[in-house]
């Protein structure tokens, strides 16, 4: 197998020099649930050179029919080790370094990342990745979900401060809408960072909602 027999249509789609950028750059995922499982397929074999998948949690039974990087047999384990061990059986380009721990343990590493995506549910640890972004000027791609809506932003000059900042527990949830707000969150990265055109604090905010799936966008 070849490099260019595995990324033939990648290729085909952008080019043999945005795909070889892509194996210099490095991304950090923080968080490895439901945002975090379906950002890590779409992201994790496209050629990124390294990922780091950042979660302090393990995978339990009710996570398993929305969190669709898991199975049955991986109850129990941690969910960024499971996640790493899934994308390196899938694609010997990406390194991926699983860190089982919290965001604040994570940023107090130090590490220099291309670009950070946020895959978690509560707005505090946003706040603070937002923090940590301005502070490293490192721009991030926020989303999140709650029953049948979901929000994107790609963040670069704006600030996490325009949301109110509030600790409470999520509502219902369902694998497609996750997928949805998941997939448009990996095509901002993939434009980003192959050096394409992206259109930057607007939030998407996405619906599907009498059976009719829409896209609104606000100027953040």
């Amino acid at each position: 197998m070849t490099r260019d027999e595995y990324f033939l249509r990648q290729i085909q789609l952008w080019g043999d020099e945005a795909q070889d950028s892509l194996q210099d750059k490095t991304i950090a995922i923080i968080g490895c649930g439901g945002l975090g499982s379906s950002l890590s397929l779409a992201l994790g074999t496209i050629g990124i050179g390294t990922i780091y998948l950042i979660d302090f949690d393990h995978v339990t039974l009710h996570n398993i029919h929305r969190q669709i990087a898991f199975t049955l047999e991986d109850e129990n384990k941690q969910k960024a080790q499971c996640i790493s061990k899934l994308i390196q059986s899938k694609s010997p380009y990406t390194k991926t370094i699983p860190k089982v721990m919290s965001f604040d343990e994570f940023k107090k590493e130090g590490h220099k990342v291309d670009l950070i995506i946020d895959a978690m549910d509560n707005l505090p640890t946003r706040k603070a990745i937002g923090e940590w972004a301005k502070e490293t000027k490192t721009p991030w791609i926020y989303g999140s979900v709650e029953e049948f809506h979901g929000q994107v932003c790609f963040f670069d000059k704006a600030s996490f401060d325009a949301f109110k900042i509030t600790d409470r527990k999520p509502g219902g949830i369902a694998a497609p809408i996750i997928m949805q707000v998941a997939s448009l969150q990996a095509n901002l990265a993939i434009r980003y960072l192959i050096g394409e055109e992206v259109k930057k604090d607007l939030l998407y905010y996405l619906s599907y909602k009498d059976g009719e799936f829409t896209i609104q966008k606000f100027k953040i």
